[in-house]
């Protein structure tokens, strides 16, 4: 008789199972930490928002200031990778197009992420050195990498110039989730792409 192949394997389902605890302790202290700040949050907080004990999140993260690690080099990773691909797929097309891509993107990103925006701004210091210096220079090559499209976009700029702009634009970006609770999603993410486009010279 020939084996089935869609037969689970031993340790498949306690495998998805820890790494989906794991993405639930994750999120609940986004929203945990967002909301109290990191070092107004518990261990035991966040084993209880995901209906654990205290010690049964030992087995998952060693501390929760790896918890807070995961989260902010996590999202710096992405936002950098992220740029990286799309500059990649724009190196012989028009910079326009790869500003007006990274435009969507990191929109996107504060539509979806606002939580980790403020435990970014509020709860760095937190994070032991290595990984805040780790923080930062993901954070300084994703702005790298959208100064160099500015700048060709917009060849009378110089490569100082078009830094400062990003730096505004994100600021824009980063805190309008906040300031706009009232408006629509769909709303907020037109404005801002608008707004951003303008701010870059390509409106």
């Amino acid at each position: 008789m020939e084996p089935n192949d869609s037969a689970e394997k031993p340790g498949t389902s306690r495998a998805a199972a820890k790494a989906a605890r794991r993405e639930q302790l994750l999120e609940v202290a986004k929203t945990l930490y967002a909301r109290h700040g990191f070092h107004g949050v518990r261990l035991d907080d966040l084993g209880k928002g995901a209906g654990i004990s205290a010690p049964a999140v030992y087995r998952h993260f060693k501390s929760k200031e790896a918890v807070l690690e995961e989260l902010l080099v996590g999202i710096s990773e992405y936002l950098n990778s992220g740029g990286e691909s799309i500059v990649a797929r724009h190196e012989d097309g028009e910079a326009a197009s790869a500003l007006i891509e990274l435009i969507d993107f990191h929109v996107a990103f504060a539509m979806s992420e606002p939580e980790l925006i403020r435990i970014q701004d509020r709860d760095l210091a937190a994070l032991p050195e290595a990984s805040r210096r780790m923080v930062r220079r993901l954070q300084r090559s994703y702005v790298s990498q959208w100064a160099e499209v500015v700048s060709r976009a917009r060849p009378a700029w110089s490569l100082d110039a078009a830094t400062v702009r990003v730096h505004a634009v994100f600021g824009m970006i980063n805190s309008t989730p906040y300031q706009a609770r009232r408006s629509s999603a769909e709303v907020v993410g037109v404005e801002l792409r608008a707004a951003a486009r303008a701010a870059l010279g390509i409106a």
